[in-house]
């Protein structure tokens, strides 16, 4: 219900004495009218807005200071990341959920003893996933970090990738070298490169 968009709009205006403006998106309309309503009681509807609508459709903006993403499920937070470096988000912050594209996909000799257990091939995959997603925003100029934000007793779905931008781009030889090892291919990077992954230049 957006309880994260409404708390970090009151601590950046409030707190901080910020002007802000936030857009908030969801795909169930009730959720956007019950916050909206809520944005009006408070009188907040100026500078926080909540649409119904997809990321990877968005067009309302061209570039934003933040990007922010809770559990945004499967490949959702690829295109959340993707509209973010595309609106040079000078902060992302993700905390992705249900991640399924690469444990339908990843292929291995070498780990085949392990990938032959269920539970810890979705384990793996959720890692290699998060771990794949910072790598390709470090080729896009940003200094990443994956961190646990919250007790696994909360939930699991608790690593939390952070990146900020710096302009300094790095190659994805090693990471281009990886995702073929392994035949996993995520859709961000698809989105990034869409003529291909150009392991040389990495940008």
């Amino acid at each position: 219900k957006s309880y994260l968009t409404f708390a970090v709009y009151y601590y950046l205006h409030e707190m901080q004495k910020k002007e802000v403006n936030i857009i908030g998106l969801d795909l169930k309309e009730t959720v956007i009218r019950h916050c909206n309503e809520l944005a009006e009681k408070f009188g907040y509807q100026e500078h926080l807005k909540f649409y119904h609508g997809d990321i990877s459709d968005y067009e309302g903006v061209d570039q934003v200071d933040m990007v922010m993403t809770l559990h945004a499920c499967d490949v959702a937070t690829d295109y959340a990341l993707h509209k973010a470096v595309l609106w040079n988000a000078k902060v992302i912050l993700s905390v992705p959920c249900c991640q399924h594209e690469v444990n339908k996909q990843i292929q291995s000799q070498l780990l085949q003893p392990l990938l032959k257990y269920g539970i810890l091939k979705e384990r793996m995959s959720a890692l290699l996933t998060d771990g794949i997603r910072a790598e390709l925003l470090e080729s896009k100029g940003y200094s990443t970090q994956i961190l646990e934000f919250i007790d696994m007793e909360h939930t699991p779905k608790n690593l939390l990738i952070r990146a900020v931008k710096t302009g300094r781009s790095r190659s994805g030889e090693a990471l281009k070298e990886m995702t073929d090892a392994i035949h996993g291919h995520l859709t961000l990077e698809k989105l990034l490169y869409p003529d291909g992954f150009d392991a040389k230049e990495g940008v």
